[in-house]
């Protein structure tokens, strides 16, 4: 079963570039979650996943210290939901229902991958941990990053086209 969540149900066998491949089926799937089931259950399962993540990365990487895999995408998906909260938080709030406009997925897969592979500050401290939880924290440091500049672009977009 760790197996399974930590490679996100196979989809970080997908080659190349695993991560890219989890990052996206990441993004299509909490996009489809924050349509069909609401903000609130995109927390919850964003959450779930995030403690699974943890969970499946001690069990796969018990025996291998400072290893992490390709295959093991839940950190990514973990890291890619967090940084789509942002995007849809503010769009909840203001009573959005429907699907979010395309460019906050799009945003916020891009600042994610940007920050997951660039590791700086804080995503690179947490990559060199070497350890399960480093796995986990590497991603959700970076999806920290990639949610608050989803928000700081969009709110500089409007800055600048709605004057």
């Amino acid at each position: 079963m760790s197996r399974l969540v930590a490679t996100f149900f196979g989809i970080g066998h997908l080659r190349p570039a695993p991560g890219t491949w989890g990052s996206l089926a990441a993004i299509l799937l909490a996009w489809a979650v924050d349509r069909y089931l609401g903000f609130v259950a995109l927390v919850v399962l964003t959450v779930a996943v995030t403690a699974l993540g943890f969970w499946a990365c001690a069990q796969e990487l018990r025996d291998r210290p400072g290893a992490d895999p390709g295959e093991i995408v839940v950190d990514e998906v973990a890291g890619q939901w967090l940084a789509f909260l942002f995007p849809a938080g503010a769009f909840f709030v203001r009573g959005w229902e429907g699907w979010l406009p395309w460019p906050a997925p799009v945003a916020a897969f891009l600042f994610f991958r940007l920050f997951d592979i660039w590791k700086p500050w804080l995503v690179g401290r947490a990559d060199r941990r070497g350890d399960a939880a480093g796995v986990m924290l590497d991603d959700l440091w970076a999806g920290l990053f990639a949610g608050l500049a989803s928000i700081a672009a969009a709110a500089l977009y409007h800055i600048v086209l709605f004057r």
